[in-house]
């Protein structure tokens, strides 16, 4: 353990803008291992080719039995500080404390979805091919947390004040402190997770057929509809989840039609062609390669081939997770407010003077107006701003 923790002083973000604490961990290191080096370490030395050419020079007027594992590793600690800032944050340097980060299985789901080339789709693929797959939630420590587990409280309180202690202390006291810290900083996840153990998650496409999603719709004084329900199309979060694990539910959900899960899945595809086969067809097409597990420089060139059109690999993934389903979600609002006024209240209804056609006189629809008789414009939203539909 203590060795880990040494190695924790010398790796990660806090080593990189602490020049001055890096050299005094070397120092002490030198003291704890009782290590008196040939010639003096020069912390002047500013490139690794400098500190290079004098690690050489040590090592030549140094006798061989001296010349121990840990005193090597403490050496090339000396020359890789020396190195740019800019690259040790690029992680070309990997210590093995680095290594155990980058070879852990177990990863917060923010921290892999970054990591990958599509983002939030690539862990979905993963887990429609591997469903055993854990993803360690991120921790963080809450007020509510601090507030409410026993003895948490004091240790960051404790944690501050060696906080303060180790800025104003130097050489081998300062080394400790910052060994204590480490500690100290482990030690309140661990209290955190013996009164809050993570939740994880495993088996949730499984599962989902036996799940009830029953809701109750309410609108509220703006004219918004809101579900209390478990999923609701209101959300586009929830239609993002639900086109990122699109192939797997629907097969799961497939045949069984006392389970909600099936005209969920059947209402999920008469949304999808009512929104966007006609009106967004680009956007149609990228959903379906996308449902199929094609990668954004595929489907780039496919819709470029199809359509004209070529953007990047990065808008893709921006109209993926954010515009369709938000195109989604208010077709799925618009839906049930023309339905709820028809059928369930009686509603008011106009034509927009521009074309022509008769809707919801609501503020989904129409701007408000202050002016009007009927507290809305003549001309319809789609028309007041000019809303460019891809009709190619």
């Amino acid at each position: 353990m203590a060795e880990l923790e040494t190695d924790l002083l010398f790796d990660g973000e806090d080593i990189e803008d602490n020049t001055e604490q890096n050299n005094e961990a070397i120092e002490e290191q030198l003291i704890q291992e009782e290590i008196k080096p040939a010639i003096k370490l020069d912390y002047t030395l500013e490139t690794p080719e400098e500190r290079n050419e004098l690690v050489k020079k040590i090592i030549e007027q140094t006798p061989p039995e001296r010349l121990t594992n840990k005193y090597l590793e403490i050496l090339s600690n000396y020359i890789v500080f020396a190195m740019d800032k800019e690259e040790r944050k690029q992680k070309k340097i990997l210590t093995d404390n680095r290594m155990v980060t980058v070879n852990k299985r177990e990863t917060s789901f923010e921290g892999l979805s970054d990591k990958l080339e599509n983002g939030e789709d690539g862990i979905y693929n993963m887990i429609a091919n591997d469903k055993n797959i854990i993803f360690t939630p991120k921790i963080s420590i809450t007020p509510e947390d601090v507030a409410t587990i026993p003895g948490l409280k004091d240790l960051r309180d404790a944690i501050t004040v060696v906080e303060a202690e180790c800025k104003a202390a130097t050489g081998k006291r300062k080394y400790l402190l910052k060994k204590q810290l480490i500690e100290m900083r482990q030690d309140q996840y661990v209290m955190k997770n013996a009164y809050h153990p993570p939740m994880y998650f495993s088996h949730g496409v499984k599962s989902f057929t036996s799940v009830s999603l029953s809701e109750h719709i309410t609108i509220d004084e703006n004219g918004v509809p809101h579900s209390d329900g478990l999923v609701t199309f209101f959300d586009p979060k929830h239609i993002s989840a639900l086109l990122c694990n699109y192939s797997k539910l629907k097969e799961d959900a497939w045949g069984k039609f006392w389970t909600d899960s099936y005209y969920l899945m059947e209402d999920l595809d008469e949304l999808i062609e009512r929104t966007l086969k006609d009106d967004y067809p680009y956007y149609y097409d990228l959903l379906i390669y996308k449902i199929n597990g094609k990668q954004n420089t595929e489907i780039q060139e496919l819709l470029y081939e199809k359509h004209g059109i070529k953007y990047s690999v990065e808008y893709l993934s921006s109209l993926w997770r954010n515009k369709i389903p938000k195109l989604l979600a208010e077709q799925a609002q618009d839906d049930y407010l023309v339905w709820y006024y028809t059928t369930q209240e009686h509603g008011k209804w106009k034509r927009c003077s521009k074309c022509g056609q008769v809707k919801l006189a609501h503020n989904r629809f129409f701007s408000k107006n202050k002016t009007s008789k009927d507290g809305f414009y003549s001309i319809c939203k789609d028309c007041r701003n000019h809303k460019t539909k891809e009709k190619n």
